[in-house]
């Protein structure tokens, strides 16, 4: 999926930006492990080749998608939109996102709202009946953040598990 945003959007400089949203490729992999590196500073870097596999996955996976949003040919932002089948709602899916990051130099120029905008119109053109997404954020400005996109709060009660 491509699609040219060509709306304008505030940066911290003057500069005007042609933002492009597509689905991340092969070549892609050490922009992603850098804004991926923001979002989670204390993960290792792994040194045996399991994240370009796990990469590669996702990419040859049917109903992964990991896009990312280009700002004058730099990757500036990436999210991870998960499209789950189901047999409940008319059999219609249901989307899960992960993994949103907008460059920490950029945040707060409209590139996030960007990007979100991009990955639920592929939900939705995917046919899913809702998105999902969890935050760990305690920041009241991520809170917002997800609320301007469209995303409630109140909505549903999220409960996470995690192996002992």
């Amino acid at each position: 999926m491509r699609c040219l945003i060509g709306a304008p959007r505030r940066r911290r400089t003057s500069l005007r930006a042609m933002t492009l949203f597509r689905e991340a490729g092969p070549g892609d992999l050490e922009d992603v492990l850098r804004l991926y590196r923001q979002l989670q500073p204390e993960d290792p870097v792994l040194l045996d080749g399991s994240d370009a596999a796990a990469f590669a996955q996702i990419l040859s996976s049917s109903g992964l998608h990991l896009f990312v949003l280009e700002a004058d040919g730099v990757i500036v932002a990436t999210t991870y939109l998960n499209v789950i089948p189901n047999m409940t709602r008319s059999a219609s899916p249901y989307a899960v996102i992960e993994n949103v990051v907008v460059d920490e130099a950029l945040r707060g120029t409209g590139l996030g709202k960007q990007i979100m905008a991009g990955t639920l119109r592929a939900a939705w053109d995917a046919g899913c009946y809702k998105a999902m997404l969890l935050t760990g954020s305690r920041e009241p400005s991520a809170h917002a953040f997800y609320r301007a996109c469209g995303f409630s709060p109140d909505a549903k009660t999220a409960y996470l598990a995690r192996p002992s």
